[in-house]
């Protein structure tokens, strides 16, 4: 008999939540998400997990930018007839990392002050209104996994259920071409599954299996929040089992668990 005979059958259940309007400056989260669960006909329980769309938490938090009010360096000057971008994104990309990792024409790949290696430092155009004809950009969170924890700690207030919370956005990957999901906030779920001392079909311990989980849940919630205007930005996943606190000790916690340190980085 096949060792899989034995098992019952697995599945997830990924629901991306209807009616969450534009999102404002000052905006509760947590009264969308609740009213969005209504209109849906769901109900939260205890192990689910919302992938949130990085984009409505910076703009419930304010992180927009008028270009028009930010002055360019010398340095971003520089960069900027380098790489022909806006001087005036080009500063607020060196302002949101702390270092720049590659440059050519039209992309500039910094690693942000979370640790994060992405282009233009997550500096968002698409999708953001203007402001009395205004050009504005989006930042970052100022602090995803802190956002993931009081996004958490308010929905357990107001449902009496134990869930986790997801941020998500799409990042570039070295080496492949396109953007996928990826976590950049975590609170309430290890960001990394360590299997290391597992054994595995046929009883070898595992030597250096350690799973991003909320890489791969990020991911499969993108399918559904979409990239242009499908207006989805949060995804109910039920049914994916993880560790509850306390954690295995050797478990990262937070995104930022999923940053591999310089030392450890080969292609750097």
């Amino acid at each position: 008999m096949n060792v899989s005979d034995s098992q019952p059958p697995l599945s997830l259940s990924l629901t991306a939540l209807s009616g969450i309007p534009l999102v404002h400056p000052g905006d509760c989260l947590i009264s969308l998400i609740l009213r969005s669960l209504k209109q849906t006909k769901l109900s939260l329980a205890d192990g689910d997990i919302l992938v949130i769309a990085q984009k409505i938490v910076s703009k419930a938090e304010g992180r927009y930018v008028r270009l028009a009010n930010v002055k360019p360096s010398e340095r971003a000057l520089e960069l900027a007839t380098f790489t022909e971008k806006d001087p005036r994104l080009v500063e607020l990309i060196l302002t949101e990392s702390s270092e720049i990792v590659r440059q050519s024409n039209g992309v500039i790949v910094v690693e942000n002050h979370h640790g994060v290696v992405l282009a233009n430092a997550g500096i968002d155009h698409s999708n953001v209104e203007t402001e009395n004809d205004s050009e504005q950009v989006l930042l970052l969170p100022l602090d995803p996994d802190l956002s993931a924890l009081n996004i958490r700690k308010q929905l357990e207030k107001k449902t009496k259920v134990n869930v986790a919370v997801i941020i998500n956005d799409s990042i570039g990957r070295a080496w492949r071409n396109g953007t996928i999901g990826t976590a950049i906030g975590v609170s309430g779920l290890p960001s990394i599954l360590d299997l290391r001392g597992q054994p595995d079909l046929f009883g070898k311990p595992l030597r250096s299996s350690e799973e991003a989980i909320t890489d791969e849940l990020s991911s499969a919630a993108s399918l559904l929040q979409g990239q242009a205007g499908e207006g989805l930005p949060v995804v109910l996943i039920r049914g994916y089992s993880f560790p509850t606190a306390p954690f295995n000790a050797s478990a990262a916690i937070g995104a930022s668990g999923l940053i591999r340190p310089k030392e450890k980085d080969l292609f750097r």
